[in-house]
């Protein structure tokens, strides 16, 4: 089976963090998202990795390199969207089904439990999360995909969120168009013709964190942290900062290029070069 991580978005909403560095390739505690979703994957067995670039193409490159993924498909000199690296996959002769992953989103699903209910019900299928925020999805009596609120279909079903993580057999990947953008719109048909995508809403609760905010970004570092066995509220500082004489440090993520002066204290947030965010504790 092929893997793909989603890793070619521009990480707006992270700038100036992201201004020298690609969303996927941020520090979440000990490991970059893309590092952290390539780990997950590999717990499904023989996977081939590949991932997207756009944005600072060459950085998630190098890394993808380092870190044995089968390809890393630059986008340029236009990003090819949510649909288009599908197509791209199978055009270039890659079988066997296509599981997609977030590079920009902190998750812990039993992946294998999800592959084993798409494959079991339908040529597509999309992981749902209870996110009321969003919770843009409608999905049916019969577990399909009704509709998309805002966007297109049934506005009546059990609402939820999809959370960036879904499965497409090979014969679904052949109907994807050539330029072919916004996944949505492949969904879209598959509904008019009769084959809705699958939602798996068996994994609801688990733990999904949309890090593309610094509220977000904190969250996922908490939720790092109590993965790897430590105390969520602790110092989290980049390898290469050096700390000057006095500082506290609590609640905080410090990157390289932070500007820290002796002896100040530091508590409910993040802070790199040139920037410096304040995040309630209770975000």
């Amino acid at each position: 089976m092929n893997v793909l991580i989603l890793a070619a978005g521009l990480g707006t909403r992270l700038r100036p963090l992201t201004s020298e560095i690609p969303k996927p390739l941020v520090r979440v505690y000990d490991k970059s998202i893309l590092e952290i979703q390539m780990e997950r994957a590999k717990s499904l067995g023989d996977v081939r990795l590949h991932a997207n670039a756009h944005y600072l193409a060459d950085q998630i490159v190098s890394e993808g390199e380092r870190l044995g993924f089968e390809k890393v498909w630059v986008e340029t000199p236009e990003i090819l969207g949510t649909a288009g690296p599908l197509r791209r996959i199978y055009a270039a002769g890659y079988r066997g089904g296509l599981l997609i992953m977030n590079g920009d989103a902190y998750c812990n699903f039993d992946l294998g439990a999800f592959v084993r209910n798409a494959r079991n019900r339908s040529e597509v299928a999309l992981l749902a999360v209870d996110f009321p925020k969003v919770n843009t999805f409608r999905v049916g009596a019969d577990g399909c995909l009704a509709g998309v609120a805002g966007r297109f279909g049934a506005d009546t079903g059990t609402a939820a969120t999809f959370s960036g993580i879904s499965w497409y057999s090979d014969e679904a990947l052949a109907r994807i168009r050539d330029g072919e953008f916004d996944i949505r719109e492949f969904w879209k048909q598959e509904i008019a013709a009769g084959r809705a995508p699958f939602v798996d809403m068996s994994q609801l609760h688990a733990t999904w964190i949309d890090m593309g905010s610094p509220e977000g970004l904190m969250a996922a570092v908490e939720a790092r942290l109590a993965e790897c066995g430590r105390d969520k509220n602790e110092a989290v500082v980049e390898p290469g900062v050096v700390i000057p004489d006095g500082v506290k440090i609590a609640h905080s993520v410090i990157f390289k290029g932070a500007e820290i002066q002796p002896g100040e204290t530091i508590e409910n947030e993040i802070r790199g070069k040139g920037f410096s965010w304040q995040i309630p504790p209770n975000h």
